[in-house]
């Protein structure tokens, strides 16, 4: 079996936001950054684990320049047999979408998994883009990943409970919580990676199909009022006067 897992760099969730460029681009200036989680923890993960027991090999894959690459050898230290790096900014969901969908369309893989989101734009778009390009069935937000025979066998939480899905055939999936453990990279894999395959590819020159006016803020949060629990008059009046609740 071969799987393609989708990859993304994210700033670290302690970062502190700001941006440049007019408020129109992030500043990456001292940031941290790391594998994007939900692709790391679950698609990742699962992917390796399906091949340790049934073997093959787990191709990843991100669009990036240069600064992309110490992110493509955690994932390798984690245990991913090749890397890719599609050399390009990368703008938004479109084009990334593209620009992978272009790279995965005549190589064969049993399954493209992607985390179910990135945790900077959380936008969840990307996997779905990218079953359209290669005209593939998508199934999201999935919580497991099993296969029975030639068929792929999901679960998937849904606003009416949990739905099981059989898949035959190439598929895109994106993961949730649940489909698998994180995995901690050890220093046989940390070394191992040093010489494992990474290759820059030339991008396709898809191009973004949204322009950003400009970023902003979300305004402070105001300080929080604690009242005596004896005194609930206090908290009406506050309700009524200052929380503006009638």
């Amino acid at each position: 079996m071969e799987f393609l897992v989708c990859i993304s760099k994210a700033p670290d969730t302690t970062t502190r936001i700001a941006f440049t460029e007019g408020d129109t681009r992030f500043n990456e200036e001292g940031v941290q950054f790391i594998v994007n989680p939900y692709d790391e923890w679950y698609a990742l993960v699962r992917a390796l684990e399906l091949v340790e027991s049934q073997g093959g090999k787990v191709v990843i894959a991100s669009v990036g320049g240069a600064d992309c690459d110490p992110i493509l050898r955690k994932a390798l230290a984690i245990g991913a047999h090749e890397a890719v790096r599609i050399d390009a900014h990368p703008e938004d969901a479109g084009q990334v979408a593209a620009e992978l969908a272009h790279y995965a369309k005549d190589k064969g893989f049993d399954a493209i998994l992607c985390g179910k989101e990135t945790i900077d734009h959380n936008s969840s778009a990307v996997p779905a883009m990218m079953a359209e390009h290669l005209d593939m069935p998508c199934i999201a937000l999935a919580t497991s990943l099993n296969y029975e025979g030639d068929q792929a066998v999901v679960t998937r939480e849904t606003a009416n409970g949990v739905e099981k899905v059989g898949v035959k055939g190439p598929f895109v999936l994106s993961a949730a919580k649940g489909m698998a453990e994180q995995r901690i990279p050890n220093m046989r894999g940390i070394m191992a990676a040093r010489s494992k395959p990474l290759q820059v590819v030339p991008a396709q020159g898809a191009s973004a199909g949204t322009t950003i006016d400009r970023f902003a803020l979300p305004e402070e949060k105001a300080g929080v009022k604690l009242i005596d629990a004896d005194n609930p008059s206090e908290l009406v009046r506050l309700l009524r006067e200052e929380a503006k609740v009638i």
